[in-house]
């Protein structure tokens, strides 16, 4: 499969732009007083002596989930001067992102993330771990997914992983043929130890179980991937023995909490997310910290005796844990968490304009330095993200995943619509990334609803298996499915979930009945595990032309126009459930 064409514009345009500012941005600024090191070894080199009296304060800063939003990253830079001139006198700064830098904004996808490494580096990580859109890109160049022999499903992530000044860990990301765990490239390692003001901390890098279904399959079929906690365990031992006095955790796995006021006070955060079961079954004092991702929430907590911290995602936040180390006897004598924080005061404010306010007893100031590092980038794409698709949007259609909304129902209509005979249209909320507000639509717009570089995909599957996807969506507690060409009603009898699907014009759906659905290539080979049996006997099909979005930017043009009203019926929904989600029967 190709990539969009104006990727390869841009990137046959910017390829000599990139080389010189990804090479400039390896001089960026490091965290504050870590040593530096080379791509070889796991541990650091060590650095100067350092004051050999008093403890020592690391701050150590978690961010997750950028997802190309370079813009935010000028700002971030800034609040980490004002952090860095705190702790000159007492201590240093790390700071560690939690993964899922790349997908999501033109500025990024044209570029298959570089522009996030020249960004990242000129910020001064100090590691990152891989997240499972990290895998989104594919090979190098043109295709998203392996085509021919020879063809590296991760050729892009490895590029970029050859040019960050900081490296992108890969401590469970095994070789489902070996057991044994990747070997891409120098710059992925397990883990790495850093020396920030004479202490040595362990970072080790962990990527979410769900990968393998959550990213397009094509890219990682041939991965496994090994247990969290089992990993941690095993890798943090290491560390420890290797002179670690902190260990901390990047993780693409993340948890969801409601209030982050109370360090102590778990009982807002849903303890059946993946990082805290992940956190439970860890032995005492094995980590000293965890920096979340994935779940784009919101997390201040101690879990187990460990800090977690999550903060959100698209860079609007980052979160903070303050260590207190003895000098004379390495342990660690104070534990300050604090909760997210906001890098703009308003917001729902621009990066680039928005008040930050005070930190550390200091305006914010934006980094000059970070900001012309991304310009060029978010020059390159300013063409494409302005380009005017010719369709007025009558009323806004909100950004929501977790029910029946106008932007699901839209996106699985025009899916159905764009491939010929469908009965069937579905999408997936996790692919949905953002609304659309009333007005003209442009393509950047489109972008940000739908960045993923899909193709269309067809299945043939029985009402029964339909009736399994409803089945799915009623008892889950995530994302939905959007669906069109058909309604289904979900009842409770006698115990048990019944599911009764009828198309539009009112006609029964029966079990066996045969049912062309279109959807993404994600769905269909693999993803969500909702379509992969379809896939395995052969009764699916990927159209490998345009990406998706270009096709549903060409259809909507078609129409000229889009209606929210039109798209959700509250009183007369696409799946009519007996109860909120997760529907129980008992």
């Amino acid at each position: 499969m190709s990539k969009p064409g104006s990727r390869a514009l841009f990137g046959a345009v910017f390829i000599g732009l990139l080389a010189s500012l990804l090479s400039a941005s390896c001089g960026g600024p490091r965290p504050t007083g870590v040593s530096d090191y080379d791509h070889h070894p796991e541990v650091a080199a060590p650095e100067d002596e350092a004051p050999d009296t008093g403890p020592v304060t690391i701050s150590l800063v978690g961010t997750n989930d950028l997802h190309g939003h370079i813009r935010a990253l000028p700002l971030l830079a800034g609040y980490l001067r004002n952090l860095r001139a705190a702790r000159a006198d007492d201590g240093g700064v790390l700071v560690v992102d939690g993964g899922d830098m790349f997908q999501g904004t033109l500025e990024s996808n044209l570029v298959e993330g570089a522009s996030v490494i020249a960004g990242m580096n000129a910020v001064g990580y100090a590691a990152a771990t891989v997240g499972n859109h990290e895998f989104d890109f594919g090979p190098e160049g043109e295709l998203t997914t392996p085509q021919e022999e020879g063809d590296n499903p991760r050729g892009a992530l490895i590029a970029r992983a050859g040019e960050a000044a900081f490296p992108i860990l890969t401590a469970n990301i095994l070789s489902a043929e070996t057991g044994e765990r990747v070997d891409w490239h120098e710059n992925m390692p397990a883990t790495r130890i850093v020396e920030v003001a004479g202490v040595k901390i362990g970072i080790v890098g962990i990527t979410t179980e769900e990968t393998l279904r959550t990213t397009i399959s094509g890219n990682v079929r041939d991965l496994r991937m090994a247990p969290l906690a089992e990993t941690i365990v095993r890798e943090a031992s290491r560390l420890r023995s290797a002179g670690a006095q902190l260990v901390v955790v990047a993780s693409h796995a993340g948890g969801k909490c409601e209030d982050c006021s109370d360090p102590t006070d778990a009982s807002t955060c849903d303890d059946s997310q993946e990082i805290f079961e992940v956190a439970e079954a860890l032995p005492e004092s094995a980590v000293n910290l965890i920096v979340a991702g994935h779940t784009h929430r919101g997390v201040a907590h101690v879990v187990n005796g460990i800090p977690i911290i999550e903060s959100y995602s698209y860079g609007v936040a980052f979160g903070r844990v303050d260590f207190v180390v003895s000098r004379t006897t390495g342990e660690v004598e104070d534990v300050q968490m604090h909760a997210p924080r906001f890098v703009c005061e308003d917001q729902g404010a621009a990066f680039e304009t928005c008040d930050a306010g005070e930190y550390e007893g200091a305006q914010v100031v934006r980094e000059e330095d970070v900001a012309e590092v991304i310009a060029p980038f978010l020059e390159g794409a300013a063409s494409v993200e302005a380009r005017d698709l010719g369709v007025e949007v009558h009323g806004d259609f909100p950004h929501v995943i977790d029910e029946e909304s106008a932007i699901g129902n839209l996106l699985a209509d025009v899916i159905r619509a764009s491939v010929e005979g469908a009965d069937v249209g579905l999408m997936n909320g996790g692919g949905i990334r953002n609304g659309i507000d009333a007005g003209p639509l442009t393509y950047g717009e489109l972008h940000r609803v739908f960045p993923f570089d899909n193709r269309f995909a067809r299945a043939t599957i029985t009402g029964a298996e339909l009736a399994a996807i409803v089945r799915r969506t009623a008892l889950g507690r995530r994302s939905i499915y959007s669906v069109s060409g058909f309604r289904a009603r979900v009842t409770c009898r006698r115990g048990e979930m019944a599911v009764e699907l009828r198309r539009d014009n009112g006609r029964r759906i029966r079990d066996d009945e045969e049912l062309t659905v279109a959807t993404s290539d994600f769905l269909v080979t693999g993803g969500d595990s909702v379509l992969e049996a379809a896939w395995r006997d052969g009764r699916a099909t990927v159209d490998e032309g345009e990406t998706m979005r270009d096709q549903i930017a060409d259809r909507l043009t078609e129409l000229g126009q889009i209606r929210a009203g039109r798209r959700l019926d509250p009183r007369g929904p696409r799946i009519a459930l007996p109860g909120p989600r997760p529907v129980t029967c008992e």
